[in-house]
């Protein structure tokens, strides 16, 4: 019997979860200066959370989604991507009641789950970081949410990024295009991918998101959303590119960018980068956008929201390509090696006391040569390496070897003991 992983998971190595350790714990600095505090929510819930507020015409609904019955009888489904969970228990935990900020500020890290075709940068199990900002409608928020994913690049050494806009406005805009849309639609209904047929009068929004080649020619040349947006919605929009332009952020107009879930309104966005890491195409990085009437959806208060989130898989391929020196290779403060059972002994023993001041130590266990010992410190990028023996033991005077110089600290263990960090130094 071969015991394998399932299709569309990987193993993350020790070797690459210094990477990620890297990647969130800067997502956790920059998302705290601007007053975000981490949440974290179930990788399941119910299955009516991601229907009613993804929609039920959506790929991720109708094609993506692991959903399945529990032994209570509960249709329960891994979560798919952070949003409608977010909310779900915002709204649960009332967190909309006076005593809290608005807009409340939440972040969060973790896997999601769709069935989909595993590819470089995608998996079935992948991992996201998002942020959404809660319970408030204002142009202002929008832009310092762009404004904080554009930072968090910044952050990552990656500056090779474009940032797209467009708005989706509100219900009123919604009732105007669709209708527009589907009247241009109609003609070309045969020539339409079997999905945007069955979208057609739905939803003929998500035909604009189709990723079928001959789709997409067709909507090349449809209405723009732009133009149907009301006077609230077109001044929001207005509203947003004049504080990205104050704020000196680039951005590009799509008004054929829709996104793939049902419950955007107004602003969305998206970060792209045509990095060689992507085959030198425009792919996107990064997405989201606000989505109005959501908390109400889900059996909250009347409230706007909006937020971002991002794939790591994704983020880490770009990175490789873009910022190659990321990744912490921070190694081991100090090997101690031994060249006799009383040095191992000692070993042991001086260990411990160093890890209680806070340095990183290890040391051999398996009795090599001491040649052997001293290459295994290198190899694991440690700064100094001490050997032990009789001597050493019989002496209580130490040698601290330093790898890159010919630098030695000659000390005692005692001194060693309680004060190696500053000999350290």
């Amino acid at each position: 019997m071969s015991f394998q992983k399932p299709k569309g998971t990987v193993d993350i190595l020790p070797s690459e979860v210094k990477t990620w350790q890297k990647i969130e714990g800067t997502a956790r600095r920059v998302f705290s200066q601007y007053g975000y505090q981490g949440i974290r929510t179930p990788m399941f819930e119910s299955y009516d959370v991601f229907v009613r507020s993804v929609g039920d015409t959506s790929d991720i609904v109708t094609k993506e989604m692991y959903d399945f019955e529990d032994k209570g009888g509960r249709r329960i489904t891994l979560r798919p991507e952070g949003t409608a969970g977010v909310v779900r228990a915002y709204n649960e935990n009332k967190l909309y009641g006076p005593e809290f900020p608005k807009p409340y500020k939440v972040y969060y890290m973790g896997p999601m789950f769709r069935y989909e075709r595993p590819q470089s940068g995608r998996q079935r199990e992948f991992h996201q970081i998002g942020v959404e900002a809660l319970n408030s409608e204002s142009p202002q928020v929008d832009v310092e949410v762009i404004d904080m994913a554009l930072n968090l690049f910044k952050n990552y050494g990656v500056s090779n990024v474009k940032l797209v806009i467009n708005s989706l406005g509100n219900d009123a805009t919604r009732d105007s295009y669709r209708q527009a849309l589907i009247d241009y639609l109609k003609p070309f209904y045969e020539k339409l991918s079997p999905d945007s047929q069955e979208r057609l009068y739905k939803n003929p929004l998500r035909v604009l998101d189709s990723k079928d080649e001959t789709d997409q020619k067709i909507v090349e040349k449809a209405p723009s959303i732009l133009d149907y947006l009301d006077d609230y919605s077109s001044k929001y929009f207005e509203d947003v590119k004049r504080l990205l332009d104050e704020l000196g952020i680039k951005y590009e107009v799509d008004s054929s960018m829709v996104r793939g879930l049902d419950y955007y309104t107004h602003t969305i966005f998206e970060i792209m980068s045509d990095s060689k890491a992507f085959g030198g195409k425009y792919t996107t990085v990064c997405a989201g956008g606000r989505y109005n009437g959501l908390m109400k959806e889900l059996g909250g208060p009347e409230g706007g929201g909006i937020g971002f989130g991002l794939g790591v898989e994704r983020l880490i391929l770009l990175m490789q390509q873009e910022n190659p020196d990321f990744s912490d290779e921070t190694g081991l403060d100090v090997f101690i090696t031994s060249a006799d059972d009383k040095g191992n002994d000692l070993a042991f023993k001086l260990m411990h006391d160093l890890r209680m001041q806070g340095l990183k130590v290890d040391k051999d266990y398996e009795g090599v040569k001491l040649s052997t010992q001293i290459k295994e410190a290198n190899r694991q990028n440690a700064k100094y390496y001490i050997v032990l023996g009789s001597n050493e033991v019989q002496s209580g005077k130490v040698t601290v070897n330093k790898f890159d110089s010919d630098e030695e600290i000659n000390t005692s263990i005692d001194e060693l003991k309680s004060n190696a960090v500053q000999l350290l130094k």
